[in-house]
């Protein structure tokens, strides 16, 4: 398992936060996905065959791209 910590500066309220948390949940390998409004940043715990470009290629297709 690998856990990474994204910056994202589009996630403004919940609704952001739930729809980080519920697309990146249903990425098959993922195991955890704690989103937060307040420091605009995720972290997620993953493992095979989930791939941190997986995971960056999805949340920007959702709109919530990585800062870079």
């Amino acid at each position: 398992m690998k856990t990474v910590t994204y910056s994202i500066p589009g996630i403004n309220c919940g609704h952001c936060v739930h729809t980080i948390e519920t697309e990146v949940s249903d990425l098959e390998g993922v195991q955890e996905v704690k989103a937060s409004s307040d420091t605009k940043q995720a972290t997620i715990t993953f493992g095979d065959p989930a791939t941190e470009e997986q995971i960056k290629d999805l949340l920007k297709e959702i709109n919530y791209p990585v800062a870079s």
